[in-house]
């Protein structure tokens, strides 16, 4: 299941996070309604949720424009010069968006909406290497996301986590990724299940598949939602 957004910082950071709100949000394992078991997260979560945008939905979006062009345009240029790339990311995801994630892992979701952010800092050159070399690794820096999830019958609960994330390239797509989990401050029920999800993925990288596809999503359907503004930049 994936915790996506039209940023290559949600790419792959934000694609993991709903694996860990999943768990640290279900009190007790329950079997999802067959709905929600079926249902696809496909294109709906990875973009806009159904129906018209809250003014905050389209807020965020408008303010993850210009880092979108910015990293479309490092992906989709073969000039490595220019200043590296840096954003605050801010992303929003309703309730019915995370019940269809989190039916895949057979528990239910028991709060509403989430509200997570990051500062993306991205080397340009990784980018262009990693688009232009046969194959190429690309490590990126310790990123640090922040996440607000609400319960109606509980309120906020606020965590964070660092990722190191390593991506291998080949031909210009992502083979082989590694979410490389950090530091985790949470309050102390959530901490030991994310510490415990987190560790597991570190030892047997369970979440690759989901983020090398994650990532090449955005590198070809999301960059061409944006192609005449990153193109006219070459």
């Amino acid at each position: 299941m994936k915790f996506a957004s039209v940023l290559f910082a949600s790419a792959f950071a934000f694609s993991i996070v709903p694996f860990a709100c999943s768990i640290a949000a279900a009190e007790e394992p329950a079997t999802a309604p067959a709905d929600a078991a079926k249902a696809s997260d496909s294109g709906k979560v990875l973009g806009d949720p159904d129906g018209p945008l809250t003014p905050e939905e389209k807020a965020e979006k408008a303010s993850r424009q210009a880092c979108k062009v910015d990293l479309c345009k490092a992906f989709h240029s073969k000039a490595a010069s220019g200043s590296d790339i840096a954003c605050h990311v801010i992303k929003s995801w309703r309730k019915e968006q995370l019940v269809k994630l989190v039916g895949k892992l057979k528990v239910t979701w028991p709060y509403d909406g989430a509200h997570c952010s990051t500062d993306l800092s991205v080397n340009r050159g990784d980018l262009v290497k990693a688009m232009t070399e046969p194959k190429a690794e690309v490590v990126f820096v310790k990123h640090t996301v922040t996440c607000s999830i609400a319960s109606e019958k509980k309120g906020a609960t606020d965590f964070s986590f660092d990722l190191t994330p390593k991506v291998t390239f080949e031909n210009g797509k992502a083979i082989k990724a590694q979410a490389q989990w950090g530091k985790i401050e949470a309050p102390t029920l959530i901490k030991s299940a994310l510490w415990t999800a987190t560790a597991a993925d570190n030892t047997v990288n369970i979440l690759s598949s989901s983020i090398v596809e994650e990532v090449n999503e955005f590198i070809t359907k999301r960059c061409d939602e944006v192609k005449d503004q990153w193109a006219a930049k070459q």
